[in-house]
């Protein structure tokens, strides 16, 4: 299979890819090395330069580490989309297949992959919460078979609501945009509620199930003046993000979000993880889990590097002037 890497819109279909197979072929044969009936061999390869595509990253860095696909690994795909229902027929492909290795992200594949195999070396990529959500026993020594990289800590959602307060300092109503039924996003909801009182603020809960639910509770939120929004990522807001960012439009609700590609997108501001980074970082641990290290002995990583987004362009759209010590601390602006 041949993909193709840049550009925002593949990240943002990357971030709905969930799992990556690592094979040895020093351990599954020459066979594996032809074998092109699956998604994997030595037609998985970046076609352009890594540019924003956090998959390309990820290949790019076991090639620098020597591990090239088609040569000395076979890597095999597997995604589905945002569809929550397949999650457990993909997990239980993944662990079928017994690989050397399983690349997973998100805490709902997670989830489903963890009781299908004791033995398969896990690495997680944005995961929330990975001691609470029962992923690993420490954060130190996760013991175990899984070990990975966490994409937030938890008084990050004070920040992006201190950031949406400094940004439009007229905002006193802040809606919480999330999949109440997501409990990954349990301990960011609560950093945005108690952060609120000392700026002012007051929140609501926003809980969006599908599509059906975007446009009516946002119509709802924006009845009442002085609005703003935080909107957490998970498949539904990353599905309809383009939907979400007309209606904050439409409303003249400034929003801040969690990933680049929303700002990129149109959305007002994003404050996130560099998912490059991350990425780059999982491919060193797979290097490690290769030449023999146990998952359970390599700590589970915080985010080292955040990356601020601003979209002037929808700043004039919604009226707003973005204060200049905002922007200064900006990685990136749109005008």
């Amino acid at each position: 299979m041949l993909l193709s890497c840049g550009g925002d819109n593949e990240a943002a279909r990357f971030y709905q890819s969930y799992c990556w197979l690592i094979t040895s072929l020093a351990a599954c044969g020459a066979r594996a090395a032809n074998d092109t009936t699956s998604d994997s061999g030595a037609g998985l390869r970046a076609r352009r330069s890594a540019g924003s595509d956090p998959f390309c990253a990820f290949v790019e860095k076991l090639a620098r580490l020597g591990w090239n696909d088609g040569r000395n690994i076979r890597l095999d795909v597997r995604w589905a989309g945002a569809d929550m229902a397949r999650y457990k027929v993909v997990a239980a492909e993944v662990a079928a297949a017994s690989p050397d290795v399983v690349v997973a992200m998100t805490n709902p594949f997670v989830t489903q992959l963890q009781p299908l195999t004791k033995t398969i070396p896990i690495v997680f990529t944005q995961v929330s919460d990975s001691v609470g959500a029962g992923f690993v026993s420490s954060i130190t020594h996760p013991g175990g078979n899984i070990t990975g990289f966490e994409n937030f800590l938890g008084d990050i959602g004070g920040k992006w609501l201190g950031l949406l307060k400094e940004a439009v300092p007229t905002v006193t109503r802040v809606g919480i945009v999330l999949d109440p039924d997501n409990s990954s996003l349990a301990t960011l909801r609560k950093a945005i509620e108690m952060a609120a009182p000392k700026l002012g603020v007051e929140t609501a809960i926003l809980g969006i199930h599908s599509t059906a639910d975007i446009a009516d509770t946002i119509n709802t939120f924006a009845q009442q003046p002085n609005g703003g929004l935080i909107v957490l990522a998970n498949p539904v807001t990353i599905r309809n993000r383009d939907l979400i960012i007309m209606l904050a439009a439409r409303h003249r609700l400034p929003a801040v979000y969690m990933l680049r590609y929303f700002a990129t997108s149109g959305g007002l501001i994003a404050y996130g993880i560099d998912q490059l980074e991350q990425w780059r970082a999982a491919a060193e641990y797979v290097d490690r889990i290769l030449k023999g290290e146990k998952p359970g002995d390599l700590p589970v990583q915080a985010p080292t590097k955040y990356e601020l987004v601003v979209n002037l362009k929808t700043a004039k759209v919604l009226g707003l002037t973005i204060p200049p010590a905002v922007l200064a601390r900006a990685d990136e602006v749109i005008e």
